[in-house]
Protein backbone atom coordinates (compact mmCIF):
# COMPACT_ATOMS: atom_id res chain seq x y z
CA UNK A 1 0.00 0.00 0.00
CA UNK A 2 1.28 3.34 -1.04
CA UNK A 3 0.87 5.66 1.63
CA UNK A 4 3.86 7.98 1.95
CA UNK A 5 4.27 10.72 4.92
CA UNK A 6 4.49 13.45 2.39
CA UNK A 7 7.02 16.45 4.63
CA UNK A 8 8.36 19.78 2.19
CA UNK A 9 7.74 17.73 -1.25
CA UNK A 10 9.68 14.95 0.72
CA UNK A 11 8.20 11.29 0.45
CA UNK A 12 8.95 9.07 3.56
CA UNK A 13 7.32 5.64 3.74
CA UNK A 14 8.15 5.42 7.63
CA UNK A 15 5.54 7.37 10.06
CA UNK A 16 7.91 7.26 12.69
CA UNK A 17 10.43 9.87 13.52
CA UNK A 18 13.23 8.94 16.28
CA UNK A 19 15.80 11.38 18.92
CA UNK A 20 19.28 10.48 19.55
CA UNK A 21 19.01 12.43 23.19
CA UNK A 22 19.25 10.56 26.11
CA UNK A 23 20.70 6.97 24.66
CA UNK A 24 23.00 5.58 27.62
CA UNK A 25 25.40 4.56 24.61
CA UNK A 26 25.91 5.60 21.29
CA UNK A 27 25.43 1.60 20.35
CA UNK A 28 21.80 1.72 21.89
CA UNK A 29 21.57 4.46 20.15
CA UNK A 30 22.17 3.12 16.65
CA UNK A 31 21.00 -0.01 17.04
CA UNK A 32 17.38 1.20 18.44
CA UNK A 33 17.27 3.64 15.20
CA UNK A 34 18.02 1.12 12.98
CA UNK A 35 15.05 -1.20 14.73
CA UNK A 36 12.35 1.79 14.19
CA UNK A 37 12.80 1.56 10.90
CA UNK A 38 12.34 5.19 11.78
CA UNK A 39 13.94 7.91 8.04
CA UNK A 40 14.10 11.07 9.92
CA UNK A 41 16.07 11.49 13.26
CA UNK A 42 16.71 14.58 14.92
CA UNK A 43 20.03 15.82 16.42
CA UNK A 44 20.15 19.00 18.95
CA UNK A 45 23.02 20.57 17.33
CA UNK A 46 23.60 22.63 20.49
CA UNK A 47 24.67 19.64 22.23
CA UNK A 48 27.33 18.79 19.74
CA UNK A 49 30.84 19.69 20.61
CA UNK A 50 31.76 21.74 17.69
CA UNK A 51 34.88 22.93 18.77
CA UNK A 52 37.20 19.37 18.57
CA UNK A 53 36.11 18.41 15.24
CA UNK A 54 38.26 15.24 15.12
CA UNK A 55 36.45 13.91 17.96
CA UNK A 56 33.30 11.56 17.09
CA UNK A 57 30.09 13.01 17.81
CA UNK A 58 26.45 11.63 16.76
CA UNK A 59 26.63 12.74 13.36
CA UNK A 60 29.08 10.51 12.74
CA UNK A 61 27.84 7.40 13.27
CA UNK A 62 24.60 7.53 10.80
CA UNK A 63 24.78 7.38 6.98
CA UNK A 64 23.15 10.18 6.17
CA UNK A 65 22.69 8.73 2.47
CA UNK A 66 19.82 6.59 4.24
CA UNK A 67 18.50 8.99 6.99
CA UNK A 68 17.33 12.58 6.91
CA UNK A 69 18.62 14.37 9.61
CA UNK A 70 16.52 16.86 11.43
CA UNK A 71 18.40 19.09 13.86
CA UNK A 72 16.85 20.71 16.21
CA UNK A 73 17.31 23.82 18.08
CA UNK A 74 17.11 22.33 21.98
CA UNK A 75 18.06 24.69 24.35
CA UNK A 76 17.20 27.73 23.09
CA UNK A 77 15.59 29.76 25.48
CA UNK A 78 14.60 32.82 23.19
CA UNK A 79 13.66 33.47 19.34
CA UNK A 80 16.89 34.99 18.73
CA UNK A 81 18.61 31.80 19.97
CA UNK A 82 16.99 29.43 18.17
CA UNK A 83 17.26 31.82 15.04
CA UNK A 84 21.51 31.90 15.67
CA UNK A 85 21.25 27.79 16.65
CA UNK A 86 19.22 26.93 13.13
CA UNK A 87 22.14 29.17 11.09
CA UNK A 88 24.55 27.25 12.96
CA UNK A 89 23.04 23.77 12.26
CA UNK A 90 22.75 25.16 8.28
CA UNK A 91 25.96 25.25 8.15
CA UNK A 92 27.47 22.11 10.16
CA UNK A 93 24.64 19.83 8.47
CA UNK A 94 24.06 21.37 4.83
CA UNK A 95 20.25 20.71 5.84
CA UNK A 96 17.83 23.68 5.77
CA UNK A 97 15.00 21.06 7.54
CA UNK A 98 14.71 22.99 11.37
CA UNK A 99 12.63 21.38 14.09
CA UNK A 100 12.19 24.66 16.07
CA UNK A 101 12.06 24.54 20.26
CA UNK A 102 11.78 27.33 22.07
CA UNK A 103 11.83 26.89 25.64
CA UNK A 104 12.47 29.41 28.63
CA UNK A 105 11.79 27.45 31.03
CA UNK A 106 14.14 24.65 31.37
CA UNK A 107 11.86 22.65 34.53
CA UNK A 108 9.00 22.16 32.28
CA UNK A 109 10.06 22.18 28.70
CA UNK A 110 6.97 23.68 27.65
CA UNK A 111 7.60 25.90 24.68
CA UNK A 112 6.95 29.34 24.24
CA UNK A 113 3.77 30.50 21.98
CA UNK A 114 5.85 33.68 21.07
CA UNK A 115 9.08 32.94 20.89
CA UNK A 116 7.99 29.91 18.23
CA UNK A 117 5.95 32.29 16.52
CA UNK A 118 8.68 35.06 16.31
CA UNK A 119 11.34 32.39 15.34
CA UNK A 120 9.21 30.74 13.05
CA UNK A 121 8.81 33.90 10.99
CA UNK A 122 12.02 34.78 10.87
CA UNK A 123 13.52 31.21 9.60
CA UNK A 124 11.19 31.06 6.91
CA UNK A 125 12.13 34.28 5.40
CA UNK A 126 15.50 32.80 5.80
CA UNK A 127 14.81 29.93 3.54
CA UNK A 128 14.61 27.17 6.63
CA UNK A 129 11.86 24.49 6.21
CA UNK A 130 10.74 24.69 9.66
CA UNK A 131 8.61 21.91 12.13
CA UNK A 132 8.18 24.16 15.18
CA UNK A 133 7.29 21.52 18.59
CA UNK A 134 4.66 23.72 20.45
CA UNK A 135 2.14 23.25 22.75
CA UNK A 136 -1.39 21.47 21.69
CA UNK A 137 -2.81 25.48 20.76
CA UNK A 138 -5.17 24.94 17.37
CA UNK A 139 -4.51 28.56 17.03
CA UNK A 140 -1.09 28.93 17.32
CA UNK A 141 -1.04 25.60 14.92
CA UNK A 142 -3.24 27.04 12.21
CA UNK A 143 -1.35 30.43 12.40
CA UNK A 144 2.18 28.50 11.87
CA UNK A 145 0.97 26.33 9.00
CA UNK A 146 -0.45 29.97 7.73
CA UNK A 147 2.98 31.37 7.67
CA UNK A 148 4.41 28.65 6.08
CA UNK A 149 6.07 26.06 8.40
CA UNK A 150 6.12 22.71 6.57
CA UNK A 151 4.32 20.89 10.11
CA UNK A 152 3.21 21.69 13.65
CA UNK A 153 4.14 19.71 15.94
CA UNK A 154 1.85 19.51 19.43
CA UNK A 155 2.85 17.77 22.47
CA UNK A 156 0.93 14.98 24.31
CA UNK A 157 2.49 15.42 27.54
CA UNK A 158 5.80 17.59 28.31
CA UNK A 159 9.37 16.22 27.13
CA UNK A 160 10.43 12.83 28.52
CA UNK A 161 7.79 12.69 31.19
CA UNK A 162 6.18 9.28 29.33
CA UNK A 163 2.75 10.51 30.71
CA UNK A 164 0.98 9.98 26.87
CA UNK A 165 -1.54 12.02 25.03
CA UNK A 166 -2.78 14.51 27.84
CA UNK A 167 -3.91 16.70 24.97
CA UNK A 168 -5.89 14.33 22.76
CA UNK A 169 -9.01 16.96 22.06
CA UNK A 170 -6.66 20.03 21.13
CA UNK A 171 -5.07 17.58 18.85
CA UNK A 172 -8.18 16.56 17.68
CA UNK A 173 -8.52 19.95 16.87
CA UNK A 174 -5.61 20.36 15.07
CA UNK A 175 -5.91 17.58 12.86
CA UNK A 176 -9.85 18.41 11.99
CA UNK A 177 -8.23 21.60 10.79
CA UNK A 178 -4.79 21.20 9.41
CA UNK A 179 -3.81 21.97 5.95
CA UNK A 180 0.08 20.65 6.85
CA UNK A 181 0.98 16.86 8.61
CA UNK A 182 0.55 16.81 12.11
CA UNK A 183 3.09 15.12 14.24
CA UNK A 184 2.54 14.29 17.98
CA UNK A 185 5.77 15.33 19.66
CA UNK A 186 7.05 14.65 23.12
CA UNK A 187 5.68 12.75 26.28
CA UNK A 188 4.94 9.73 24.98
CA UNK A 189 5.82 6.25 27.02
CA UNK A 190 4.11 3.44 25.22
CA UNK A 191 4.02 1.85 21.62
CA UNK A 192 0.15 2.24 22.26
CA UNK A 193 0.28 5.94 22.87
CA UNK A 194 1.78 6.05 18.98
CA UNK A 195 -0.97 3.80 17.39
CA UNK A 196 -3.47 6.53 19.58
CA UNK A 197 -1.75 9.35 17.85
CA UNK A 198 -2.00 7.56 14.33
CA UNK A 199 -5.38 6.24 14.90
CA UNK A 200 -6.65 9.92 15.64
CA UNK A 201 -5.68 11.00 12.17
CA UNK A 202 -1.81 12.18 13.28
CA UNK A 203 0.46 12.26 10.31
CA UNK A 204 3.18 10.65 12.17
CA UNK A 205 4.95 10.98 16.06
CA UNK A 206 8.66 11.32 17.16
CA UNK A 207 9.82 9.83 19.97
CA UNK A 208 12.61 9.75 21.99
CA UNK A 209 13.43 9.24 25.99
CA UNK A 210 10.62 6.04 25.66
CA UNK A 211 13.09 4.54 23.54
CA UNK A 212 16.27 5.95 24.48
CA UNK A 213 15.53 5.04 28.59
CA UNK A 214 13.66 2.14 27.86
CA UNK A 215 15.38 -1.23 29.57
CA UNK A 216 15.81 -2.74 26.39
CA UNK A 217 15.75 0.29 23.60
CA UNK A 218 15.90 -1.86 20.53
CA UNK A 219 13.15 -4.09 21.28
CA UNK A 220 11.07 -0.62 22.20
CA UNK A 221 11.81 1.03 19.29
CA UNK A 222 10.44 -1.75 17.24
CA UNK A 223 7.21 -1.79 19.55
CA UNK A 224 7.32 1.69 18.44
CA UNK A 225 7.66 0.68 14.71
CA UNK A 226 4.27 -1.00 14.94
CA UNK A 227 2.63 0.32 17.25
CA UNK A 228 2.81 3.28 14.72
CA UNK A 229 1.97 1.07 11.65
CA UNK A 230 -1.04 -0.40 13.69
CA UNK A 231 -2.40 3.19 14.78
CA UNK A 232 -2.11 4.26 10.83
CA UNK A 233 -3.92 1.34 9.07
CA UNK A 234 -6.42 1.84 11.39
CA UNK A 235 -7.00 5.07 10.76
CA UNK A 236 -6.92 4.31 7.29
CA UNK A 237 -9.20 1.17 7.90
CA UNK A 238 -11.94 3.66 9.69
CA UNK A 239 -13.23 3.10 12.97
CA UNK A 240 -16.59 2.89 13.83
CA UNK A 241 -18.42 5.68 16.00
CA UNK A 242 -18.46 6.16 19.73
CA UNK A 243 -21.69 5.08 21.40
CA UNK A 244 -23.13 5.69 24.81
CA UNK A 245 -25.24 2.65 24.92
CA UNK A 246 -24.21 -0.93 24.44
CA UNK A 247 -24.77 -2.16 20.58
CA UNK A 248 -25.50 -6.21 20.16
CA UNK A 249 -23.08 -7.57 17.90
CA UNK A 250 -25.39 -10.57 17.10
CA UNK A 251 -29.10 -10.57 15.87
CA UNK A 252 -32.19 -9.15 17.51
CA UNK A 253 -34.49 -10.65 15.30
CA UNK A 254 -35.82 -14.22 15.51
CA UNK A 255 -34.38 -15.20 18.76
CA UNK A 256 -35.50 -18.34 20.34
CA UNK A 257 -37.33 -17.86 23.33
CA UNK A 258 -38.07 -19.96 26.53
CA UNK A 259 -41.40 -20.40 25.75
CA UNK A 260 -40.98 -22.02 22.50
CA UNK A 261 -39.92 -25.55 22.26
CA UNK A 262 -37.22 -26.94 20.20
CA UNK A 263 -39.06 -28.78 17.09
Amino acid sequence: MKDPLVIANQEFTSRLMVGTGRHRTNEEMVSSIESSGAQIITVAIRRLDLDNPKEKNILDYFDWDRYTILPNTAGCKTAEEAVFTAELSRQVTGSNWIKLEVIPNPRWLLPDPIGTLNAARTLIDKGFVVLPYIHADPVLAATLAEIGCATVMPLGSAIGTGQGIFTLEEIRIIISEAKVPVIVDAGLGVPSDAAQALEEGSDAVLVNTAIAQAGDPTAMADAFRMGVEAGRKAYLAGRIGRDTMGVASSPTQGMATSSESPK
